[in-house]
């Protein structure tokens, strides 16, 4: 029991040290992971406060274009006002001042018309559209992007002034629109690495992304499914700008930082996943060494016994053959008999035994007969069993010592005085074999250790009865030995499950 005792303190101790290196290590990687959290979540929002200047400039620059815009517009108005005064003049007034208006119009395009589309003048056309006489199609398209201007000549007739953005307006305007792309890509591939989707007003169209799973990203559901999670995480950034209305910048933190969060986690289940196989496979490879020092001892054992036995029952022969009876010759032959059923019991250690139908409650009537001749009287043995025969599969020889060894245990745990108590029955799809005895009991921690090899209270004794029990039972039957239950200085119930034939 010391050597039990000492192996599971240090069983425990190991386990300590072990759990205080796993603590140790998974609290630090958690701590390089929350400061990697917060240097990525800070680097985050000077990224998002970047993006909403660079947004405000944007915005700024917006409304400075449609302030340019507007005034192109008042300009245009101011130029058909003047024209309006060049043909219906009035005799006092001085045409300098609008003659100027309309010549100062050097960078609006400007096209004047009837009501038939007749070109009656133009201004800073492109040369291609100089000579144009008439407004077809294509020029109508082009320059009622505004809507023209009416100039009233008289009750029947009318001319309009249709214009479009002058040249310079139209470069700022490129300008603006590579700005805001520029904008779009530099916020889709940011150098922080943020996740990133650009979505219009619907917050469900996407018009750009950036650092994402490219394998993915045509799949509509993932995409979406990442809107989910962005906005769950983060409010996302509004722009507007004139030409493509309200945008959205939804963004979160990097799949890095998903991955390092995770890392902990990761880590734990793969120590644990190292320490479990570890363990199995030394738990395989002692009870491989050990079954093979069973069977070498085993085997060894019997070969030992077998030949003093064999001189044993020669010489009861001989007694047999002396005229005059000798008093115990037969009792003589019924324990070399024994030792024979031992000896065979050995010699099957280590390989499978055959297990051939037998009525149990003969062979446990069989063994405490037996056992009732060779102990003391102060031992009473009660069994109590079915009427009908109940048939399983077994190596009846070694089931026998089976019940042998828990008998012998229960006898020296009462000290030679008490009751052996064997109750069977049937239970679901079991035979339940439930051996109590008034001995001296066990504490609950012994209960799992009691069929190790080497575990004894006595003083005498290799510990081994128990532990061949267990795998004569679970081995070789298939079944079951456990404690059922004990209490000190009250008794203890080993139990035994057998599984039964279908039919029965």
């Amino acid at each position: 029991m010391n050597l039990y005792t000492r192996k599971r303190r240090w069983k425990i101790i190991l386990s300590l040290i072990a759990l205080i290196i796993i603590t140790a290590s998974i609290y630090y990687t958690n701590l390089l992971v929350n400061r990697f959290a917060i240097q990525e979540r800070n680097q985050i929002r000077v990224w998002a406060e970047s993006v909403q200047r660079r947004a405000g400039l944007m915005r700024v620059t917006e409304e400075f274009f449609s302030e340019v815009r507007e005034q192109e517009r008042k300009r245009i108005e101011l130029f058909a006002s003047a024209y309006r005064k060049l043909l219906k003049p009035d005799p006092d007034e001085n045409l300098s001042f609008y003659l100027e208006i309309i010549s100062n119009n050097t960078s609006i395009p400007v096209i004047i018309a009837d009501e038939n589309r007749q070109i009656e003048m133009n201004l800073n056309l492109p040369v291609h559209q100089q000579n144009a006489k008439r407004l077809t199609d294509e020029l109508l398209a082009e320059y009622t992007v505004y809507e023209p201007i009416p100039i009233v000549i008289g009750p029947k007739k009318r001319l309009w002034v249709y214009y479009k953005e002058s040249l310079i307006f139209t470069e700022l305007k490129t300008v603006l629109d590579d700005l805001v792309s520029s904008f779009f890509d530099e916020v889709a591939l940011n150098a922080v690495s943020v996740p990133v989707i650009i979505t219009d007003s619907s917050k469900i169209h996407i018009l750009q992304f950036g650092n994402l799973d490219s394998d993915r990203t045509s799949d509509s559901s993932f995409m979406q499914a990442q809107l989910a999670e962005m906005a769950s995480e983060n409010n996302p950034i509004t722009i507007e700008f004139s030409n493509i209305g309200k945008t959205y910048i939804f963004y979160r933190s990097s799949d890095l930082l998903l991955q390092m969060r995770f890392f902990p986690l990761l880590q734990i289940s793969i120590i644990a996943l190292f320490l479990l196989m570890a363990y199995l496979l030394f738990s395989y490879a002692r009870r491989s060494e050990q079954n093979q020092v069973w069977a070498g001892m085993a085997k060894e054992t019997a070969h030992q016994i077998g030949t003093p036995l064999s001189s044993l029952m020669a010489w009861i022969e001989l007694l047999k053959m002396n005229p005059a009876p000798i008093q115990g010759v037969e009792e003589m032959e019924k324990d070399v008999q024994r030792l024979e059923t031992i000896t065979q019991r050995f010699s099957r250690i280590g390989s499978t035994p055959v297990l051939e139908p037998a009525n149990i409650t003969e062979i446990l009537e069989e063994t405490i007969d037996y056992l009732r001749l060779r102990t003391s009287h102060k031992i009473t043995y009660k069994l109590q069993a079915p009427k009908e025969s109940i048939i399983l599969p077994l190596n009846a020889s070694l089931f026998r010592w089976v019940i042998e060894n828990l008998c012998k245990n229960a006898i020296d745990a009462m000290n030679g005085k008490g009751e052996i108590v064997i109750r069977l029955f049937t239970e679901e799809k079991y035979l339940i074999i439930d051996l109590s005895d008034t001995g001296k009991g066990m504490p609950k921690s012994a209960f799992s250790t009691v069929f190790n090899p080497g575990y004894t209270s006595k003083k005498r004794g290799w510990g081994l009865g128990l532990s061949l029990a267990k795998r004569i039972i679970k081995d070789y039957h298939k079944g079951k030995i456990f404690v059922k239950s004990s209490v000190l200085n009250e008794g203890t119930s080993f139990r035994i499950m057998l599984r039964l034939n279908d039919k029965n």
